[in-house]
């Protein structure tokens, strides 16, 4: 029996039995969807530091039915640290500052957590890592140094053996590109080397990325055009191609990754993702209540061949809000549907002969467009041209490549609220070992879901998972926190930084106030 899986954070939804070799080929079928979710980051814990019943709980909790498919744990946050080993930070239950480290090193032991995720595994669950977030520490300078992380990670995390490794003997599923920033040069070849060692593997790893929904990615787009990926989550929040945006042709934009997954993509059966808030705390922008997220799912698994499901952030919030995660999986359905039908192309077939169309019209030429605004020019899948594809539709056939044209936008406005009752937890935070000791969110250092940091080419905001900072009366040069590199600030938070009074757009860390990520605007000078 197949069932939908759906993603908490960056991820995947298609179809698949309580079987890892079924998964494996689910993963990897056309015609399958699989549900993904981040855990790692406390999302609901970090909006809510009062409410710590409904905290992040251990990553078994999360095994325990069948509303997940895929957990990423998040993130690996610094590619090289102390001893030129990794860092990893999941919140609440493991971090560097809270456990214990390996020596010489920054890279956590959360060995705590090694029965978890072999639990978690044994039920039919992927569980891969999360590299990035919002972060500055990843990236290459090279290609030896991408050949020797791929080295790392694979025997510290996956099939190899080392004496650091994080989570005990158990070997990770894959991992999952959430790159925010650090430049996009050498991923190709620190993948192409880590598949050489998943080739000679005994078991299926995967290869997944997280990119923002505006096209193309500014971090991850060429190695996506590069490396065939197994799937792709894409972040449709926090950003101008938003969920709140759906039915705006001049904005939503899953068009474009369908044909990007079916025409550039080295894997051609990509599947893509829509990444969802699974809450109004969830993230800066981009939250729809479930009645909408349902008739968007619907739509769009409809209309492109390339659609997999639904990935959203995070497995805590979801709980929290409603359970939204059976809701989702509700949306998605129980069964595997045979492959996807393509609708008719009932729209108009495009004047060639010049005419001009308004915005609104629509046509059919390989696909069924939208005039974003006054057009003529011939319907091409260009993120900057005049027309959007909303449809794939049966005369199909393959529309010119897409330019590699970077685009500027700005961040999206603010989350719908929630229609959904929260819920309780149906247990407290659990007492873990002490290698995963429950620290305050006051000492945790969360990242974004590569699903929303800022880059100067494609300005994301990101998800806010942070304590909401009460804001001090009085000389707010004297009352106001200094902004500090090791915290997490929300929209509307202010720091005092070099003198001056700055203002959070959206959920931050490690974002420099006046930097080029844009998160903090500067209200005024200190007297």
């Amino acid at each position: 029996m197949c069932m939908y899986l759906v993603s908490i954070g960056s991820h995947l939804s298609l179809p698949i039995a309580h079987n890892a070799h079924i998964l494996a080929a689910s993963i990897a079928a056309a015609d399958h969807s699989i549900r993904f979710s981040d855990w790692g980051q406390n999302s609901y814990g970090a909006a809510n530091p009062t409410d710590k019943k409904n905290w992040q709980q251990p990553l078994r909790y999360y095994c325990e039915d069948d509303s997940i498919d895929v957990l990423p744990v998040s993130f690996l946050t610094t590619f090289f640290s102390t001893g030129g080993k990794p860092t990893i930070n999941l919140a609440n239950y493991c971090n560097s500052v809270d456990n214990s480290t390996f020596p010489g090193t920054q890279l956590a032991d959360c060995s705590g957590m090694e029965d978890d995720i072999r639990y978690c595994q044994q039920r039919g669950k992927a569980i891969t890592l999360s590299l990035g977030g919002a972060t500055g520490g990843v990236g290459f300078s090279s290609d030896d140094q991408a050949n020797a992380f791929a080295d790392t990670l694979w025997n510290d995390f996956l099939g190899g053996t080392s004496t650091t490794r994080p989570f005990g003997n158990v070997s990770l599923d894959g991992i999952d590109l959430d790159i925010e920033g650090g430049g996009a040069a050498h991923y190709p070849v620190f993948l192409r080397k880590l598949k050489t060692y998943f080739d000679g593997a005994d078991k299926k790893y995967y290869i997944t990325a997280a990119p923002q929904c505006v096209f193309p990615d500014a971090n991850l787009q060429q190695t996506m055009n590069d490396f065939p990926m197994d799937a792709v989550y894409v972040q449709f929040y926090n950003n101008p191609c938003g969920l709140q945006t759906y039915g705006k042709a001049s904005q939503w934009n899953f068009g474009m990754w369908d044909h990007w997954a079916r025409n550039v993509s080295p894997n051609k059966d990509v599947k893509i993702y829509i990444g969802a808030p699974a809450s109004s705390s969830a993230a800066g922008g981009g939250y729809v209540p479930l009645a909408t997220l349902a008739k968007i799912v619907n739509d769009t698994r409809h209309s492109f061949p390339s659609f997999g499901g639904v990935m959203y952030w995070d497995a805590s919030q979801a709980r929290a809000n409603g359970r939204m995660d059976s809701g989702i999986k509700g949306i998605m359905g129980n069964t595997c549907n045979g492959g996807f039908e393509y609708p008719p192309c009932d729209a108009p077939t495009w004047d060639h002969s010049g005419r001009l169309y308004t915005a609104g019209n629509r046509v059919s030429h390989k696909y069924i467009w939208e005039a974003k605004w006054s057009a003529s020019a011939e319907p091409k899948a260009n993120p900057m041209g005049e027309w959007a594809p909303v449809k794939a539709c049966q005369a199909n056939g393959s529309p010119p490549n897409i330019p590699s044209i970077p685009i500027h936008q700005s961040p999206s406005s603010s989350a719908s609220v929630p229609t959904q009752k929260p819920l309780p937890s149906t247990s407290s935070n659990a007492n873990t070992s002490n290698t995963m000791n429950n620290a305050p969110p006051s000492s945790v250092k969360p990242t974004s879901l590569g699903r929303p940091n800022a880059t100067t080419a494609t300005p994301t905001p990101l998800p806010p998972q942070t304590t909401q900072q009460t804001q001090p009366t009085g000389n707010p040069c004297n009352t106001l926190p200094l902004w500090s590199p090791s915290s997490t600030y929300t929209g509307g938070s202010k720091v005092v930084y070099q003198q001056k009074v700055w203002s959070a757009a959206w959920w931050t860390y490690g974002d420099v106030p006046g930097g080029a990520a844009g998160v903090w605007s500067m209200e005024k000078a200190c007297p």
